[in-house]
């Protein structure tokens, strides 16, 4: 947890340092209108990707899959999106590295395989969750076991021998 506070510390202090020295080297505005055009490109193609991505999700929900590959694309878009927008040449970078295809495919099956997503749920309400327990898990209805149970205070934990040995067990 201490790692995440330094990364949202470090990042940005890394940042600046970056702004400054490429300002100090091509000048202030220059600097900017990188950094936003940076920006706007990203976002086109980062709505293009989504794109893609959502019509391959729709492809597979049709086929009667589901769509988990393109499910942690969209969340790796989201993340590719967030950094994009942030300003910052480290950041930026990250940003498009997110949004190349290959890539970005890449990093969704080794989280997938890792084990951090997992399935749940059956027919139409399947669907996936974050864990970090390891270990993909993919719920099927063979699995579940439906029973009923009560719970009696005044009974003791154990039996009587005598109750036991007379055939009044419970």
């Amino acid at each position: 947890m201490r790692w995440i506070l330094l990364v949202f510390i470090a990042i940005p202090l890394i940042e600046m340092l970056l702004l400054f020295e490429v300002a100090g080297l091509i000048g202030g505005l220059w600097t900017v209108f990188m950094v936003v055009l940076t920006a706007v490109i990203g976002v086109q193609v980062l709505k293009h990707q989504g794109f893609s991505t959502l019509l391959r999700a729709n492809q597979r929900l049709d086929s009667g899959q589901l769509p988990a590959q393109e499910v942690v694309e969209g969340l790796i878009l989201a993340f590719s999106g967030a950094l994009l927008l942030t300003p910052g040449f480290i950041t930026d970078t990250l940003g498009f590295l997110c949004l190349t295809s290959p890539l970005r495919r890449a990093m969704a099956r080794k989280l997938i395989n890792s084990g951090m997503v997992m399935t749940a749920g059956s027919g139409s309400s399947r669907g996936f969750f974050w864990s970090n327990t390891g270990g993909f898990r993919q719920h099927s209805d063979s699995s579940t076991i439906e029973g009923e149970f009560r719970e009696e205070a005044d009974e003791p934990d154990r039996l009587d021998s005598d109750e036991y040995d007379s055939g009044r067990h419970r």
